[in-house]
């Protein structure tokens, strides 16, 4: 058997929805809507709430790599925002596990995280943006599973 180790750093994925739902709010922004920068832009104040998506999201991807599950870090439900509270996972592969796919899988598991807290972010600011991120998150778990059934072909040795 081989162990994988997944690693999300939450201050990164924090950072990246920050950018996105920026970038989200100065791309709505018109004439007749100017506010939407505002109404859709994550703060610092709000990570508490982006604290629970974080939580949800952890507890799907654990939930969705169960047949693999070897360990998983502590998902604590907090009354504050701890931003060194990484997500970590360990996978208990096959000798077949394909190594060279880590790095991929690691950057779907990222990309999942993104884009699922930014879906659920957009419920409150801009709900015709919630079910685009939802889809694209779901589309990032669906191809990180997919990387980790992958199995490499059984090479010969010569005799």
């Amino acid at each position: 058997m081989k162990e994988v180790i997944l690693k999300v750093n939450k201050a990164q994925v924090y950072d990246e929805v920050a950018k996105t739902t920026s970038y989200a709010g100065l791309k709505a922004m018109t004439k007749d809507d100017m506010a939407s920068y505002s109404r859709m832009f994550t703060t610092d104040e709000d990570r508490m709430m982006l604290e629970r998506f974080w939580n949800e999201t952890c507890d799907m991807v654990t939930d969705t790599l169960k047949p693999f599950l070897s360990s998983v870090s502590e998902v604590t439900i907090s009354h504050g925002v701890e931003l060194s509270r990484d997500y970590s996972i360990t996978l208990e592969m096959s000798n077949s596990y394909d190594e060279r796919l880590t790095e991929s899988i690691n950057n779907s598991i990222y990309s999942y995280f993104v884009q699922s807290i930014t879906g659920k972010w957009f419920a409150f600011g801009d709900k015709e943006e919630v079910e685009p991120y939802l889809k694209g998150a779901a589309a990032f778990l669906t191809e990180a599973l997919q990387k980790l059934y992958y199995k490499k072909k059984p090479v010969r040795t010569p005799i």
